[in-house]
């Protein structure tokens, strides 16, 4: 019967949810003093800043107060947001610059603009030795033998628990920088554009410092695979 609450929740469990509102809208609502939609935006982004916040001082807690200082300095800047970036790299640039504020003086971390400025053997971005081991090229160039391929086998791809938790052991065990931008783009989704803004990186050194990642994540994988 009309007005029955009984009906009335079964019908909302049948409406489909609203899609989440984009970043922009969010923004220009918060702009205008709406609490709900800074909340919105807040809830959003506080897990992804306090991950990347971790990579640059030694405990949460000191993670959680720069994660804290960042919002802060999002309150007050935000009418000067000028949108030539989108939302999310101008979030994370501040924190990221705010993390390595910390950092440094926690004597944890090492700034990027180091980044290319200390070049290792034959022209080493990051001075941590080949991407892959020689031995595994002939003298031509070519591989001795191809990688394994852990998408072959669905037993052993990276939506099992166990890949996952060899992937994310490997990636800890990284450099900072490396560490760093494969977070930023296999975790946490950000383009190739937007991590070289966050990061002030070039587009060399954001390509090879991926490349050296993904590809000490993948040697991982097989080493697991071939046990």
């Amino acid at each position: 019967m009309p007005g029955d609450p009984a009906a009335c929740r079964l019908l909302s469990r049948r409406m489909p949810s609203s899609p989440p509102a984009d970043d922009q809208s969010l923004v220009e609502r918060a702009r205008q003093g709406d609490e709900d939609a800074y909340a919105a935006l807040v809830r959003r982004y506080t897990p992804m800043l306090m991950r990347l916040a971790r990579m640059y001082v030694p405990t949460d807690a000191l993670a959680e107060d720069v994660v804290q200082e960042t919002w802060v300095a999002v309150l007050r800047g935000l009418e000067r947001f000028e949108g030539r970036s989108s939302f999310k790299t101008w979030l994370f640039r501040i924190l990221v610059n705010r993390a390595k504020t910390r950092g440094v003086r926690e004597h944890r971390s090492i700034p990027f603009a180091s980044v290319g400025g200390g070049a290792g053997a034959e022209g080493d971005v990051d001075g941590d030795g080949p991407t892959v081991d020689p031995s595994r090229f002939t003298s031509e160039g070519a591989w001795t033998t191809a990688p394994a391929d852990w998408r072959d086998d669905p037993e052993v791809s990276l939506e099992s628990a166990e890949g996952l938790r060899i992937a994310r052991e490997a990636i800890a065990e990284l450099p900072e920088r490396q560490r760093i931008v494969i977070t930023l783009r296999d975790l946490e989704g950000l383009s190739s554009d937007e991590v070289r803004n966050v990061l002030d990186l070039s587009e060399t050194n954001q390509r090879v410092l991926l490349h050296r990642a993904r590809t000490k994540v993948r040697k991982a994988l097989e080493d697991w695979i071939a046990s």
